[in-house]
């Protein structure tokens, strides 16, 4: 079977788009809910959407890495499972299909695939407004790699794994016993990027974002990364609250079709994921 985890936090403006894009992709969904108090509104949100969360976790608000163990936790109830694991702002696009992709994954004895962040972002560098009605792919035509520019933020990304495989804070990589993670090029558990590496298309870009990147970096508490939304959020002010989608470092791409995400569209993909591997 093939679930899909996802943990939703701050907001739930992109949530229903998410679970419209995987609906079809995945057998069962899971979704856990993290709130800043037992008043916390989000969880009568994600309740008003006609979803029922799996798990529900109290803590501080922007603690990653305790996000991180939600996502392990859910896993865990199904340790045999693959699981498809995409935080609300993260389209994922498999190299090919995801039920070939975990057939080569257990001929190999492999148990984890990883991907990469593509930036979506709106025409000439903005950040569209998100509603119900929104066509994702026709308000976020561009597409680019600019966080890990901006602000040094890791880009690799754990896309699907076997329940029982636990991963690092953020989703970054995966964790094994001895205490390391699957940093680098290769890892023998890893199915080979030269074979399935996922384009994990990051539509966090919207017209909330700069705020919320604010109120991270305003917290200066080491478990947020505040130093990273610090960075970011100087950059993006210093070009008047707008990405830069003419420098090259950024390698933006026009992204014309807006019916489904084609993997083969975004022209610089190679070359960025042979940099997002080495990081």
């Amino acid at each position: 079977m093939l679930n899909l985890v996802t943990v939703v936090g701050r907001n739930i403006h992109l949530l229903p788009h998410m679970l419209k894009y995987y609906e079809d992709k995945v057998d069962k969904m899971y979704i856990g809910v993290y709130r800043q108090s037992e008043d916390d509104p989000i969880l009568q949100q994600v309740l008003d959407l006609g979803v029922e969360p799996f798990m529900v976790v109290t803590d501080k608000k922007y603690n990653w890495e305790r996000v991180t163990e939600i996502y392990n936790s859910i896993k865990s109830t199904r340790p045999n499972d693959w699981w498809v694991i995409a935080d609300d702002d993260e389209f994922h696009s498999y190299t090919y299909d995801v039920e070939e992709i975990i057939k080569d994954c257990e001929e190999q004895d492999c148990t984890f695939v990883t991907g990469g962040f593509i930036d979506r972002i709106g025409p000439g560098g903005t950040f569209p407004e998100v509603t119900p009605d929104t066509n994702i792919l026709e308000a976020f035509p561009l597409a680019g790699y600019f966080r890990h520019p901006l602000s040094g933020a890791c880009p690799n990304k754990v896309t699907l794994c076997k329940g029982n495989q636990l991963i690092t804070s953020g989703q970054h990589y995966a964790l094994f016993d001895n205490g390391k993670n699957s940093w680098g090029r290769y890892h023998t558990k890893k199915i080979p990027v030269e074979l399935a590496f996922t384009q994990v298309h990051h539509f966090k870009w919207d017209s909330s974002c700069v705020e919320r990147i604010k109120d991270v970096a305003n917290t200066k508490e080491k478990y947020t990364y505040w130093w990273e939304y610090k960075k970011l959020y100087d950059s993006i002010a210093k070009n008047n609250f707008k990405i830069d989608i003419t420098n090259p470092t950024f390698k933006v791409v026009e992204m014309k079709n807006t019916s489904y995400i084609d993997y083969n569209e975004y022209t610089y993909w190679d070359e960025v994921r042979d940099i997002i591997v080495k990081i």
